[in-house]
C-alpha cells in the first residue's frame, strides 16, 4: 500500500539540529529550579509533610539493612546459647526492630502516593489557570495564531488536560528524589564507616555517573521529542481525522481510507526515524559509557571486600558492607516514581513558560497606545485612516494605506474576492489585531485610546466561523452580552426575532438543552438553526448596548428566499445600530445603504447598489455574473 503513496508531497518539518538536544548541566539545573519554584503553589504544609515522608522513606531502608546485618551477625552466638539466653533475646530484639522498620516502609509508601496525588493536582490546577490566563491575556489573537505558540500550547495543554507527566508530577518527582538520594548518601556513609571511605566515594561516584547517563539521557530525549512537536502535530492531525465523526463521513463516501492510512504511515515513519536516531544517540550510547565506568568501580569494590572478608571483617560488617554496596548500586537504576515525571514534566512546564513568554512578547500588547479615554455614549462615524496591515510571517500586505469611512446608524456592506481583506477589516475594528500603520478612528479618535473591553462591549460580531458553545441554547444566545445572561425574556425575544424559537422549544429541555449531542440530555442543531442562534446572539448584544453590528456571511446556511426575508427583518430590528455586512450573496448586500468593494488592499468602489451598477465596474460585473449563474439569464437583462 505504501508504494502507492511514495510520491505524495508530505510536508513534515523537523526542528532541531544534531547536538541541539544536548542540554548543559546549567540548563538542567535551571529547569529543576523552575520546578522547585512551583512547590509553594501546593501549600507549605503539604510540601513539608511530603518532604518529611520522603526523608523517612529514604532512611528506613538503610535502617533495615543495618538491622538485618546486626541480626545476621548475632545468629551464631544466639544459636549456640539457645532459646531464652541473653544472646537469643538480643537477636529477637533486633529482629523486632527490623520488622518494625519494614512495616513502617509498607505503611508510608501508600501515604506518600496519596500526598503525591494531592500535590500534583494542586500544582497542575495552578499551572492550568496560568495557561488559560496567558492564552486570554493578549488583547489580540495574533500570538495565538503563531505556529510555534500553537505547538507549545497544544502539547502543554494536552499533558495538563490528561494529567500525563505534568509540572505537578515533576514537583512530586523532585521530592521523591530526596528519598532516593538521601538513601544513597546514607548507604555510602555506612560503607565508609564499616569498611573504607575510598570505597564509599567510589560507589557514590559510580552510581551518580550511571544516574547522570540515564536521567540526563531522559531529559535530553524529552527535549528532543519536544523539538519534533511540529512533525508530530502533522501525524496527530491525520490520526484525529480517522476518529472524528464529521471527517468519517467524507472518508467513507469518497473512499479515502487507503489514502489516509498510507499518508499517515509515511508521516509517522518520518517522525519516528528521526526520533529513533536521537534515542539511540542520547539514551543508548550515552548511558552505555557511564554504565561501564560504574560497573568497573563496583567490581573493584566487591573484589576488595571479598579479598579481605575473612581476615579483616566480622560477619556483621561483611553483611553490612555487602548489603549497603548492593543497595547503592541498585540506586543507579530507573526510578519509576521520579524519572519520567521529572524529565517530561519539566519539559511540559518549559512549554508553558515558553508560551507565556511569547504572549508577553506579543507586539500588540507592547505597542504604546494613545492616552486612555472613555468610550463615547454614542458611537459615531468610523474611519479607517490610511491603515496598513499584514499578518505575521511572509506574505503580501492585506491593506496598504486603506481609507474608508463607515457612517453611523447605516448599513455598510463589504464585498470583494477571497483574500481581499473583508474579515481582516472586522478583526482590526474589534482590535483582535492592531494596524501596522494608520489608525481606526471613531469621530476622529483612535480606538486604541479606549479600554479594549469597553470598546468591544459596543460591538456585536458574528464571524463566519462563529463558535458553537457546548452549553445551553439560552447561554449560546446570552453570550452576546454575558452580563445579562439572566435576561431570559430578552433571550427568548431574540430567538423569536430570528425565527429559531420553535426549533429550540422542541428540544428535550427547551432553551436549557445543551447544544451538544454527547452531553447528557443534549441535542444538535442543523447548520441553518445554528446560524440563526448566532444571529440571535448579535441581536441580544444590540439590545444590551452594542451599537456596531458586524455580520460576516450571516446567512450562508439559509436559502435565498429565507435570506431575503431575514435581512429585511434584521435590518428593522437593528435600525439604530451601525451595521457592517460581509457577504458573497449580492441579493443580501444590495439592500445596504453603502457598498464597499475591496481589492488589492484598497477601496476600489464605493456607493449604493444602484450607483455601483450604473458605474459598470467591478461590482456590476460580479453582480451580473452571480445573477446569471442563479437564474440563467443574459447578464445585461438582469434587473438592477
Amino acid at each position: 500500500m505504501t508504494d502507492r503513496f511514495k510520491d505524495l508531497p508530505v510536508d513534515v518539518p523537523l526542528d532541531g539540529e544534531p547536538g541541539e538536544t544536548d542540554s548543559t548541566l546549567r540548563d538542567l539545573a535551571r529547569a529543576r529550579w523552575n520546578i522547585i519554584r512551583l512547590l509553594p503553589r501546593a501549600g507549605a504544609g503539604l510540601v513539608a509533610g511530603l518532604l518529611a515522608v520522603n526523608l523517612l522513606l529514604g532512611g528506613l531502608p538503610v535502617a533495615f539493612i543495618i538491622a538485618t546485618s546486626i541480626l545476621l551477625g548475632r545468629v551464631p552466638a544466639a544459636v549456640e546459647a539457645g532459646v531464652g539466653s541473653p544472646a537469643w533475646d538480643s537477636l529477637l530484639a533486633v529482629f523486632l526492630v527490623g520488622a518494625g522498620v519494614f512495616v513502617a516502609q509498607q505503611v508510608l509508601a501508600p501515604v506518600r502516593t496519596s500526598i503525591d496525588e494531592l500535590l500534583v493536582r494542586r500544582v497542575d490546577q495552578r499551572v492550568y489557570d496560568q495557561l488559560m490566563t496567558g492564552s486570554l491575556a493578549s488583547p489580540g489573537v495574533a500570538v495565538l495564531e503563531d505556529p510555534l505558540v500553537q505547538d507549545d500550547l497544544r502539547v502543554a495543554g494536552l499533558k495538563l488536560q490528561f494529567a500525563f507527566q505534568t509540572p505537578g508530577n515533576a514537583c512530586a518527582g523532585l521530592l521523591a528524589l530526596v528519598a532516593r538520594y538521601g538513601q544513597l548518601a546514607s548507604l555510602a556513609a555506612v560503607v565508609g564507616f564499616a569498611f573504607s571511605w575510598l570505597a564509599a566515594a567510589g560507589l557514590l561516584v559510580s552510581v551518580l555517573l550511571i544516574r547522570y547517563g540515564m536521567r540526563g539521557g531522559l531529559s535530553r530525549f524529552a527535549d528532543a521529542r519536544r523539538r519534533l512537536a511540529r512533525a508530530e502535530r502533522r501525524g496527530y492531525y491525520l490520526r484525529s481525522l480517522a476518529v472524528e465523526p464529521a471527517a468519517g463521513r467524507e472518508i467513507r463516501v469518497f473512499g479515502l481510507f487507503d489514502w489516509l492510512t498510507g499518508v499517515y504511515r509515511r508521516v509517522y515513519h518520518i517522525w519516528l526515524q528521526e526520533l529513533w536516531a536521537k534515542r539511540r544517540r542520547i539514551l543508548f550510547w550515552y548511558f552505555l559509557w557511564f554504565a561501564l565506568c560504574g560497573l568497573a568501580v563496583a567490581t573493584a569494590v566487591f573484589a576488595t571486600v571479598g579479598a579481605i572478608a575473612g581476615s579483616s571483617l566480622t560477619l556483621t560488617e561483611f553483611a553490612l558492607v555487602t548489603q549497603a554496596a548492593l543497595g547503592a548500586i541498585a540506586l543507579g537504576g530507573f526510578y519509576p516514581e521520579a524519572d519520567l515525571q521529572t524529565a517530561i514534566g519539566i519539559t511540559a512546564h518549559d512549554q508553558v513558560r515558553q508560551f507565556l513568554a511569547r504572549v508577553r512578547a506579543d507586539p500588540d500588547s507592547r505597542r504604546p497606545a494613545p492616552p486612555a479615554r472613555p468610550v463615547p455614549e454614542r458611537i459615531g462615524e468610523i474611519q479607517f485612516d490610511r491603515v496598513s496591515f499584514r499578518y505575521p510571517g511572509p506574505g503580501q500586505p492585506v491593506f496598504e494605506e486603506l481609507d474608508l469611512t463607515i457612517p453611523a446608524g447605516r448599513c455598510t456592506a463589504i464585498v470583494g474576492a477571497n483574500g481581499a481583506g473583508k474579515t481582516t477589516l472586522v478583526k482590526l475594528l474589534a482590535r483582535l489585531y492592531e494596524p501596522d500603520a494608520g489608525a481606526v478612528r471613531v469621530d476622529g479618535v483612535d480606538i486604541r485610546s479606549f479600554p479594549v473591553d469597553q470598546w468591544r462591549a459596543k460591538l456585536g460580531v458574528i464571524f463566519q466561523d462563529f463558535l458553537r458553545y457546548e452549553v445551553s441554547a439560552a447561554d449560546n444566545i446570552g453570550f452576546g452580552s454575558v452580563a445579562h445572561l439572566a435576561d431570559r425574556t430578552g433571550i427568548r425575544r431574540a430567538a423569536e426575532s430570528v425565527g429559531v424559537i420553535g426549533a429550540l422549544e422542541r428540544l428535550p429541555q427547551g432553551l436549557d438543552t445543551p447544544l451538544a449531542r454527547h452531553l447528557a440530555g443534549g441535542a444538535e442543531l442543523s447548520g441553518g438553526q445554528w446560524q440563526r442562534v448566532a444571529l440571535a446572539r448579535a441581536l441580544f448584544a444590540v439590545w444590551h448596548g452594542a451599537e456596531i453590528v458586524v455580520l460576516d456571511e450571516p446567512t450562508a446556511s439559509l436559502d435565498m428566499r429565507a435570506e431575503a426575508a431575514f435581512f429585511d427583518q434584521f435590518a428593522e430590528l437593528t435600525r439604530s445600530a451601525t451595521t457592517i455586512l460581509i457577504s458573497h450573496r449580492f441579493s443580501t448586500v444590495r439592500h445596504a445603504d453603502q457598498i464597499v468593494v475591496l481589492e488589492g488592499g484598497r477601496v476600489r468602489e464605493l456607493g449604493s447598489h444602484q450607483q455601483l451598477l450604473a458605474l459598470g465596474g467591478r461590482y456590476a460585473r460580479m453582480f451580473r455574473l452571480q445573477a446569471d449563474r442563479l437564474v440563467g439569464a443574459d447578464p445585461a437583462a438582469v434587473p438592477a
